[in-house]
């Protein structure tokens, strides 16, 4: 095993060595990285750290999961709302490899996560000892780094690394696996240091000025610049300088799903959203663009549709964190290499005075034919059965753009995206680049221990509610006042409209049958409500949001209900359909 590369720093380390077991170690080195929350289930790979923690409740608050996936999607949420990196606890064998969803969940959607798992003694290692299972392999794919503790002095600098490339440049997941051994183990502590630096890994590239210079000289020049930008001004935070951006020349922005809340929703701005569910005019404009500006996102299928007809009239300018991102899907004429919170910023100032009013018009226009078709009709329906679309409406009057949403994967999440208003950033959580059923609950937990003092509203599909419905008893016992509104049309909605739209109807296994939601949360102490008719909708909705304490409210909706507009597979962004 390669010895860990850390920098040499100043020494502030006690002069004398305190003999502690590598299990405390990990405790200490969590303490000096400012954790305060892990997410977590204990098993008998990790029972040392477990049997360490009883001393430490009082300094570090532990979440009781009930499934190992419930922890890691509750340790997303939390970056996602607080910006600080989530904490995860795992046993061996089941315990992380029921890890794996999640990691790879946190890993396409760039959310810093530390797992510390537990594994079997360094000696019976190969030999398919009881839950054993080489987590080092199974995971490497879907982590930003990873590696195998033997032996417990290297517990203090490989902890010190996984917080360090988690949080630094595009973030992501880190799993240290630690051995029963190594965590019983006694050693020399000398103290901890931070990581600041690692020989060969660059968080950030060095920012290039001449690119900077051609970025600007291509948007002064343009006549239809269009911006598009996405989780890495969040993640950067760079939310005021993506304003600075696109107000000086009123450059028209649209955000990727997972974007949402980087740019308040009711902007002057701000033209919508990106994808195959996003709005009519930011798709159709994306190919009558003369300049594409995208700010830290990735040019993925769900936004890009067929690639060769993709912007192709356009000049694209690319700024992104990770090098790797850049020419990987969309050919870019200029690529801005850097941390978009110090790119931004060179960019403005170079841009020369200019106004777009005319052509940020152009996606007003195909606005007012989008809410002509579609959205009236979804926020304002005329039939007797509820749409999601009017459930969101009513939510958003009552909660004014407040309140932190979390989505489940499906019909409801897309509908969520779509119509949810935000007024602050780190607002939305979603599982964008994996699609995880199941994500919307336990992230709502964990978002709700990020931000206690908001309103956290999880928006779940009846199908993604029954995937991870156990963390209600995390909920139970740990007091987390979320707010669960499940929109029930007994199907599996995303898939039953594709199957609808593009294989004759052929409804096959969408059928869900769901037990009674409120009964089930009831039996974990958890108040709720059912509700199916319109008249009911605002003093449900209102019910929930005021009741002082977690709330589970079912509103069934209609069963056949589809989410439009629409970028079909294999099609043009510009070949949206409005029905």
């Amino acid at each position: 095993m390669n010895t860990l590369e850390i920098n040499e720093q100043k020494d502030t380390r006690s002069a004398e060595a305190i003999e502690i077991s590598g299990s405390k170690a990990v405790l200490e080195a969590l303490l000096q990285e400012n954790v305060d929350t892990v997410f977590g289930y204990p098993g008998g790979a990790i029972m040392p750290i477990y049997d360490a923690l009883y001393d430490y409740s009082e300094k570090l608050k532990h979440i009781l999961v009930r499934h190992e996936q419930g922890a890691i999607h509750a340790a997303q949420g939390f970056a996602r709302v607080s910006g600080k990196t989530g904490v995860v606890f795992a046993t061996s064998g089941p315990g992380a490899t029921n890890l794996v969803t999640g990691l790879a969940d946190a890993m396409i959607d760039s959310n810093p996560v530390v797992c510390i798992t537990g594994q079997v003694y360094a000696s019976l290692l190969g030999t398919d000892a009881f839950q054993e299972t080489d987590v080092i392999n199974i995971t490497t794919p879907v982590t930003k780094w990873n590696y195998q503790v033997t032996d417990a002095t290297e517990i203090p600098e490989a902890i010190a690394k996984a917080f360090y490339i988690a949080g630094t440049g595009r973030p992501g997941p880190v799993l240290i696996d630690i051995t029963k051994n190594a965590q019983l183990q006694l050693f020399d502590y000398l103290g901890y240091k931070k990581c600041t630096h690692i020989r060969s890994y660059r968080p950030e590239p060095e920012i290039r000025k001449e690119y900077i210079e051609k970025a600007a000289q291509l948007i002064n020049q343009a006549k239809k610049p269009f911006v598009l930008f996405g989780q890495g001004v969040i993640l950067g935070k760079a939310e005021e300088e993506l304003k600075s951006f696109i107000e000086k020349i009123n450059l028209p922005a649209a955000a990727t799903v997972m974007g949402l809340s980087a740019l308040p929703t009711h902007h002057k701005l701000h033209v919508g959203m990106l994808g195959m569910h996003g709005n009519y005019a930011p798709n159709v404009m994306t190919n009558e663009c003369d300049v594409l500006i995208a700010v830290g996102m990735r040019f993925d299928d769900r936004v890009t549709g067929r690639l060769d007809k993709y912007a192709k009239q356009a000049k694209v300018i690319h700024l992104d964190i990770d090098p790797a991102e850049i020419d990987k899907n969309v050919k870019t004429t200029v690529p801005v290499w850097g941390d978009c919170k110090k790119t931004l910023p060179l960019l403005t100032a170079l841009l020369k005075e200019n106004d777009h009013s005319e052509w940020v018009e152009k996606f007003r226009e195909l606005e007012k034919e989008e809410i002509k078709e579609v959205i009236h009709n979804e926020l304002n329906p005329t039939t007797d059965a509820m749409t999601m679309g009017e459930v969101i409406r009513v939510l958003n009057e009552l909660t004014n753009g407040e309140a932190i949403i979390t989505t489940d994967v499906g019909q409801h999440q897309m509908v969520a995206c779509r119509y949810a208003q935000y007024n602050h950033s780190k607002s939305s959580v979603t599982s964008g680049g994996l699609g995880t059923m199941g994500f919307g609950l336990p992230a709502a937990i964990g978002a709700w221990y990020g931000a206690p003092e908001k309103t956290v509203v999880a928006i779940i599909g009846d199908g993604g509610f029954q995937m991870t419905l156990q963390e209600l008893g995390t909920i139970m016992q740990f007091g987390a006042k979320v707010k669960i509104l499940i929109l029930n049309n007994e199907f599996l909605g995303m898939v039953r409209q594709w199957q609808q739209l593009f294989h004759d109807r052929r409804y096959s296994f969408v059928n869900i049958t769901s037990p009674d939601f409120v009964a089930v949360a009831k039996g974990y102490y958890i108040e709720g409500e059912k509700i199916s008719e319109r008249k009911d909708l605002k003093a449900a909705l209102e019910k929930m949001l005021s009741h002082d304490g977690a709330y589970l409210l079912e509103v069934m909706v209609g069963k056949e209900n589809n989410v439009f507009p629409m970028v079909a597979q294999g099609t043009s962004v510009s070949e949206i359909r409005l029905k």
